[in-house]
């Protein structure tokens, strides 16, 4: 038996509003587990305080497999917050509906142009943004981004998307809305909006200025582990609660949104519900990323050479732990932290996140899509450092890490297939220089790619579990 609206479970915290009254004022772009697990609850929370504004249109980028899971159970769908071996269970109803972008992107445009839609959030991965990493401007040499940059009447890129709903809306004289990109990239919102307002100057000059003047793309950072979900945790779950949920997500206690104070229209009273709304996100971000994000690539590359499958297993053994230890020294003295941010708390509770075994967080996971990610979590960082004259022992072997990775196979010789969005490119370079050059890197001074080279010799001789311990015996 299927979640339904017919068919709640008693075990489970469940919407308690009328589902029917509820109107459609967010457009979500890249409708999958993060954001289930993340900004949909908190417009649940919105839901459940009364205010019917903010129900959820998903949008899918790819596949419909989503929408196929969400719409054969009324759109409802189960978070599982685990917490060692505690586990509580809410039942979402926030989303009403889903969209899948290639099928009907006419849809997508018109949901985004619709008069009681406020919000367009998005969770897209750093590659959905279409950038060329050395302008920061749409890579113009992407199909996608031509088609959309010659005709908006399929969109098939989210700048493209969104520049489209937003002609829809200047059209018909309906008011600006405010644009949230919540993805792991620095200056996020200005990313976006740069990007929506070239393909829209492309078509129409006077759109692009109604947009730069009227919409606000406002930068944000989110935080909260979300595992993919397996075929094991919907058979726990269906044991548990008693119907099958096979939309459901799972994820952590932890749940941070700090959004820059900047809006236009409406918006949900997003500080009660444990947003935290800001003047620069910046230094925000830049903790996140070097720290939580920065860590977790490390892990993913060291871990996966040695077999360890999940983050919690690295973390575990002494050298793993030494090493995200090294590694947060050297990234913590880049930051400038924002009041309310205690950087020596934040480690302790960042560690305890990742020691936390009942999220089996998958390295491979964490490890897609690499050359989009490292620029951010690991190269920023040592640009830093190295201006200073500091070592980046720790860093280098992360980046290190990611280049070994490149060969497809583990220390013990299994093979895998190199999930990133320029795998062939990366398969074709040799040595550190041609691979920094691939992810724009290629500016990092000659002792930061002579630390990076040892590391990667070292891996490539004796294996990532002698690396790491290599990395201890340094210090």
């Amino acid at each position: 038996m299927r979640l339904s609206t017919s068919v709640l479970p008693d075990s489970a915290a469940v919407p308690t509003y009328d589902r029917s009254q509820v109107r459609r004022g967010v457009v979500h772009l890249g409708i999958g587990a993060f954001h289930r697990a993340h900004q949909a609850t908190i417009f649940e929370a919105a839901l459940a305080a009364g205010d019917l504004r903010w129900g959820v249109v998903g949008v899918s980028l790819r596949s419909p497999a989503v929408r196929d899971q969400m719409r054969a159970q009324d759109g409802l769908y189960t978070v599982v917050v685990r917490d060692d071996d505690a586990a509580q269970v809410q039942v979402i109803g926030a989303v009403l509906d889903v969209l899948v972008a290639p099928e009907d992107p006419k849809a997508v445009v018109a949901a985004i142009g619709a008069p009681d839609t406020h919000l367009v959030t998005l969770t897209v991965t750093e590659k959905g943004y279409k950038l060329d990493r050395a302008s920061g401007s749409l890579d113009r040499t992407d199909a996608d981004v031509a088609r959309d940059l010659a005709s908006l009447d399929a969109p098939r890129t989210v700048p493209g998307l969104i520049a489209a709903g937003l002609a829809v809306r200047r059209a018909a004289g309906i008011a600006a809305i405010t644009v949230l990109s919540c993805d792991n990239l620095p200056h996020n919102g200005a990313l976006l909006r740069a990007g929506v307002l070239e393909i829209a100057c492309a078509h129409d000059p006077a759109l692009a200025d109604w947009i730069a003047t009227n919409v606000a793309f406002p930068a944000t950072m989110v935080d909260r582990i979300v595992p993919a979900t397996t075929d094991d945790d919907i058979i726990k779950l269906t044991e548990r609660i008693g119907v099958e949920d096979r939309a459901m997500v799972k994820t952590e206690p932890f749940l941070q949104w700090v959004v820059e104070d900047r809006f236009s229209g409406p918006r949900p009273d997003l500080a009660r519900f444990g947003v935290q709304l800001t003047d620069a996100v910046g230094p925000w971000e830049d903790a996140k990323l070097r720290l939580l994000n920065g860590a977790h690539s490390g892990i993913a590359y060291l871990g996966g050479l040695t077999g360890d499958d999940f983050v919690h297993e690295f973390v575990a053994r002494p050298e793993g732990r030494a090493f995200v230890d090294a590694l947060w020294n050297e990234s913590a003295a880049t930051l400038t932290p924002p009041a309310g941010l205690d950087v020596a708390s934040y480690r302790e509770q960042l560690m305890a996140r990742f020691a936390n075994p009942s999220l089996q967080h998958r390295t491979r996971q964490i490890a897609a899509d690499g050359s989009q990610k490292l620029p951010q979590r690991l190269i920023a960082p040592i640009r830093e450092r190295r201006a200073r004259g500091l070592p980046v022992d720790a860093l280098a072997l992360a980046v290190a890490a990611w280049m070994r990775w490149q060969a497809g196979t583990t220390d013990a010789g299994d093979r895998f297939v190199v999930d990133d969005p320029i795998a062939d490119r990366l398969a074709s370079a040799r040595g550190v220089d041609a691979l920094l050059a691939a992810i724009g890197a290629d500016d990092i001074d000659a002792t930061a790619r002579g630390a990076i080279a040892a590391h990667l010799h070292l891996l490539q001789t004796s294996g990532a579990r002698a690396a790491v311990a290599s990395l201890g015996t340094q210090r």
